[in-house]
């Protein structure tokens, strides 16, 4: 990936997630980045079993936009790219000229962001919250608050935008 920058945004397909990429694409990503989406699913997601268990500890390789627009992608790894998702990086690609990658974890996305981080490696990451009030944050945890505070790259969390 020689020199251009790794900017990683975590999506799991939601709103808050779009929400996050689309801030990361209108503030941070320039031409000629590398713009890794990495999506984390919990274990036990239906997939084909061996390739979590050939990717278990790394997550599975670079998939790039042209495949994982593919719905053998979505068959192989268990991921699922909604269309929105789909629209907002191939706009990316074509407009601001950058490169869209696709690296899907298995386990706990608190953890596997973490990992992820160190294994691409990613220059910053992008985290969309879901604006939990502190009480179900307390009782829930927050990806967004552990990611922030145990990464060892640049973290932006973006909040949610309410209409």
């Amino acid at each position: 990936m020689g020199d251009a920058r790794k900017v990683g945004v975590a999506v799991d397909f939601s709103k808050c997630s779009r929400e996050a990429l689309q801030w990361a694409i209108d503030n941070v990503v320039r031409k000629g980045d590398h713009l890794i989406l990495v999506n984390v699913l919990p274990e036990g997601t239906n997939y084909d079993g061996t390739e979590i268990q050939l990717w278990e500890a790394t997550g599975c390789p670079l998939i790039p936009l042209a495949e994982f627009r593919d719905g053998q992608v979505e068959k192989k790894y268990g991921t699922k790219p909604d269309p929105e998702t789909l629209e907002i990086v191939s706009l990316a690609a074509t407009q601001k000229e950058v490169c869209v990658l696709l690296k899907v974890f298995w386990g706990d996305a608190r953890e596997k962001l973490c990992e992820a981080v160190d294994n691409i490696p990613l220059d910053c990451l992008i985290i969309g919250n879901r604006g939990l009030g502190k009480l179900k944050r307390a009782i829930l945890g927050s990806v967004s608050n552990y990611v922030v505070n145990h990464s060892t790259c640049p973290v932006t969390v973006v909040k949610p935008v309410h209409a």
